[in-house]
């Protein structure tokens, strides 16, 4: 099963995927397509409020920050991992969960990113908000650095964040029923 939706201009279709038996979500991949990272990345970056630095949560945000990032201009955004790596310090962390995983999951920035962010301007960037776990854990982790959030924005909201003012976002995504009907 597969659902078939338009966003920034570009048409794809998104398979499928089960999250219990009764519901499913559309799988929307922005990794190694170009043309979608690209188009939905200038038609974010149009909409996006004034602000001096970016964050987004390793690792489906990635490629749409970076595009983000070479339109503004700016040579540094945020990164949030899911691990800690050798070369962290002082390392800042909140826990979160996200519906793509379906398990509780920790996300740390590096103390050097945690002080660039401090009295900043930060906007949160993602793919996809749909239940608001990370979006939740990224204002808490900008907040715990000393930086100001002025906009959490994504590609799409998905499910119950659809109805939600405190976001800007290109698309609604449903959830679907198990026969691919959307709720």
């Amino acid at each position: 099963m597969v659902y078939r939706m338009k966003v920034a201009g570009v048409e794809r279709d998104l398979p499928l995927c089960p999250i219990n038996d009764d519901l499913y979500i559309g799988a929307f991949i922005l990794f190694g397509d170009v043309e979608l990272t690209e188009k939905s990345a200038e038609a974010l970056y149009a909409k996006a409020p004034e602000h001096d630095v970016m964050i987004t949560a390793e690792s489906k945000g990635i490629p749409l920050i970076h595009a983000m990032c070479r339109i503004s201009g700016k040579n540094r955004y945020v990164l949030a991992r899911k691990s800690v790596k050798l070369y962290m310090s002082n390392v800042v962390s909140c826990v979160t969960k996200s519906i793509t995983t379906g398990d509780v999951q920790t996300l740390y920035i590096d103390g050097a990113d945690a002080e660039y962010m401090k009295g900043k301007r930060v906007l949160i960037v993602d793919d996809v908000i749909s239940t608001g776990g990370s979006l939740k854990s990224l204002e808490n982790l900008v907040r715990q650095a000393g930086g100001q959030v002025v906009g959490k924005m994504a590609i799409l909201a998905e499910g119950d964040a659809i109805g939600r003012t405190d976001i800007t976002y290109l698309s609604p995504l449903p959830l679907f029923d198990k026969n691919g009907n959307p709720l």
